[in-house]
């Protein structure tokens, strides 16, 4: 019951990871701002949860605009009174290629939606969020292992990962910030990766990957408790151990 009555936003929450964590927030009891890019999928999202009797807002923004961002924590603030947790789950993959045949302005797009983004999100919640607060970057395992056509996301990811431990060098003392490295998950980035069919990742099977309602557990666990013990750091879905904890194996 940790998340009861608590507010929070979540990017990038048109589909997979974030839509999924946003109908178990507001299952659990928490207020739930989407942000996406896609208003109308959002929009459909929020009359969901709320004909079940969640809370829930639908606020259209791109994280690569941080005056976006800002509107979203107005929008929040003011329609729930409190900020408690913030999610960064919005990224893309596209476009796949390698560093000789990269465009430079869509090599940039990317970069600034996955990290230049989750920063604006981080800079735009920190004067609001409410002591004990929890923010959970998505990470990845690209953030440690380079691969064959991911120039613009490992290095993106890379820079979140530091990111999440600057945050909490410097906000520890009132709120928790961690990463979490979902592996690979069942959703349309994964349908992208494996039409790419550059490197290991686009040659797995769809059964490799794990459904997005299992990260959505462990993003609701990290928010929890347990979370702090994580502190600044990349939590790893792939460690059976994790998974144990957050009660998705036995």
């Amino acid at each position: 019951m940790h998340l009861q009555g608590k507010t929070a936003i979540i990017t990038g929450a048109s589909r997979g990871i974030g839509e999924a964590t946003a109908r178990l927030f507001a299952e659990q009891g928490a207020n739930v701002v989407l942000t996406a890019r896609s208003s109308d999928a959002i929009t459909t999202i929020v009359e969901e949860i709320r004909a079940a009797g969640g809370k829930a807002i639908a606020v259209t923004c791109d994280v690569s605009d941080y005056t976006q961002l800002a509107e979203v924590v107005t929008a929040a603030t003011t329609e729930f009174g409190r900020l408690d947790i913030l999610v960064n789950n919005a990224g893309v993959i596209e476009p796949i290629s390698t560093i000789a045949d990269s465009d430079p302005a869509a090599w940039a797009q990317a970069f600034g939606i996955n990290s230049v983004g989750a920063y604006h999100a981080i800079r735009a919640v920190l004067p609001v969020m409410a002591k004990g607060g929890t923010i959970v970057n998505i990470s990845s395992g690209a953030a440690t292992s380079a691969l064959e056509g991911w120039s613009h996301y490992c290095a993106s990811k890379a820079a979140a990962k530091m990111l999440t431990a600057c945050v909490q060098i410097e906000e520890g003392h009132r709120l928790t910030c961690v990463g979490l490295s979902p592996g690979t998950v069942a959703t349309q980035m994964q349908r992208e990766i494996s039409a790419s069919g550059i490197n290991a990742v686009s040659r797995l099977d769809w059964e490799d990957h794990v459904p997005p309602q299992w990260p959505a557990a462990a993003i609701a666990w990290l928010c929890g408790p347990e979370g702090a013990q994580y502190a600044g750091e990349d939590v790893s879905l792939r460690d059976p151990d994790i998974r144990r904890r957050v009660g998705l194996i036995d």
